[in-house]
């Protein structure tokens, strides 16, 4: 389709760079990107690719704002406490760029609906940070072959990777099972700093839009793997597990599971999205 003269006003520093143009952002304006918790990852995640022009996001979080959040959750504001955190989302990345499509998901995924809401998108970004939500994600875009930008934050860390099923490894292949309840901290225990959930969510959404324009090399294979301290980043090489679980020619995982039970999701609260 024809951008029109607004759409090249607003979108014109990105049209002239190389690889993207006016064909590239017809690729992103006709784009569909789903982002799990609208939270220290999906919060600069999703303003990213609202801002890039992406035409539909959904928004998936069952909680509400707290004030707690707003130290990185940068698409809410303190009139938002207390409203669903998708709704609040919607509202800023309306207010940002009108030509964004935003559906909302009030809701926790599970084994029960995660297939639906997954299965209208082109790419899924999970910014989750509890071990339950991780794999069931994984999982479901595995058997769905729907790519998945992963990632993940703690205190003064970061990781992020690129999943595309059939090519490349997967969650699993790094982590082939969820640890036990009570073995890793949760970021509400040990903390965050704000810019790092900033970064990864950014990178995320960097990875999304390269794979929109099918354009630059993806983190597919490839742990990056972000330091605040000192401010390095550092790439570890992930090979695909013959013997994954769930992405090996002989999977062991053909249908999806919930992991409540091996998490402790109520007491180990991901604060990404809460």
């Amino acid at each position: 389709m024809a951008l029109t003269n607004e759409q090249i006003d607003r979108y014109s520093r990105q049209i002239i760079l190389p690889n993207v143009g006016g064909k590239g952002q017809d690729k992103i304006l006709k784009s569909k990107v789903l982002v799990i918790g609208t939270g220290g990852l999906g919060a600069p995640c999703s303003f990213y690719l609202a801002a890039a022009g992406v035409g539909k996001i959904g928004l998936v979080d069952s909680d509400k704002v707290e004030l707690n959040n707003l130290q990185r959750q940068i698409v809410h504001t303190t009139l938002d406490v207390g409203i669903p955190k998708v709704e609040s989302g919607k509202k800023r990345l309306n207010a940002l760029n009108p030509d964004t499509e935003v559906v909302t998901y009030n809701l926790r995924l599970d084994s029960g609906n995660i297939l639906d809401v997954i299965k209208d998108y082109d790419i899924v970004v999970d910014g989750s940070d509890n071990f339950p939500t991780r794999y069931l994600v994984n999982d479901a875009c595995v058997i769905a072959k729907k790519p998945l930008v992963h990632a993940g934050i703690f205190r003064y860390d970061g990781q992020i990777m690129t999943i595309l099923p059939g090519k490349g490894p997967c969650y699993r292949c790094l982590f082939p099972e969820p640890p036990p309840a009570g073995a890793v901290p949760s970021c509400q225990e040990g903390g965050i700093l704000g810019a790092v959930a900033g970064v990864l969510g950014v990178l995320q959404a960097n990875e999304a839009l390269k794979f929109i324009l099918q354009s630059g090399e993806l983190l597919s294979g490839r742990l990056l793997i972000f330091n605040a301290s000192d401010a390095s980043f550092r790439t570890v090489k992930v090979p695909k597990d013959k013997d994954c679980p769930v992405c090996s020619e002989h999977p062991t995982v053909t249908k999806l599971i919930d992991y409540q039970e091996f998490c402790s999701l109520k007491q180990n609260k991901d604060c990404s999205i809460k």
